[in-house]
């Protein structure tokens, strides 16, 4: 009996941590500087690479990014190239849409907690994503990564 609970309670934490190192799934955006939820973005694979597109903005639906064309930031990918590396997501690229810039960035998950870490040269900055457990998609088909131009 005791071997048959040790093996439980190991297949148990297991699966816990597979569950917690899955970033696939909706996350709502909040701002690192006021703490605001600021939007609803899809976390997706395709291709073996992680990728990220706003879906719901919550503060100004209308809003359009610093770059090239000036496109609208919803439908907008924002994360693209990530790749695995154990428990974290690295080597890929986030796009701040209100000030035009790309970073790299890598990402990794907490509990309900998405941690994106935006990185230039030496220095990074963190933003605490919250799992989205309420929003609704209106299609459950897997996005076609659409990298934005901006150079």
């Amino acid at each position: 009996m005791k071997k048959f609970l040790m093996t439980a309670v190991a297949v148990a934490v297991c699966l816990i941590s597979q569950v917690s190192a899955n970033v696939i799934g909706y996350w709502t955006t909040i701002d690192d500087e006021t703490n605001e939820a600021k939007s609803v973005v899809q976390i997706y694979e395709y291709n073996g690479a992680i990728y990220g597109r706003v879906v719901k903005l919550l503060q100004n639906p209308s809003a359009r990014a610093d770059i090239p064309g000036n496109p609208p930031v919803l439908n907008m990918d924002i994360i693209w190239g990530l790749k695995k590396d154990d428990d974290t997501y690295s080597g890929g690229h986030v796009l701040d849409p209100q000030k035009g810039r790309v970073y790299r960035c890598e990402m990794w998950r907490e509990g309900n907690t998405l941690v994106m870490r935006g990185k230039l040269g030496i220095f990074w900055r963190d933003q605490r994503w919250q799992l989205n457990t309420s929003y609704r998609p209106t299609s459950t088909a897997t996005p076609t990564p659409r990298i934005p131009r901006v150079d």
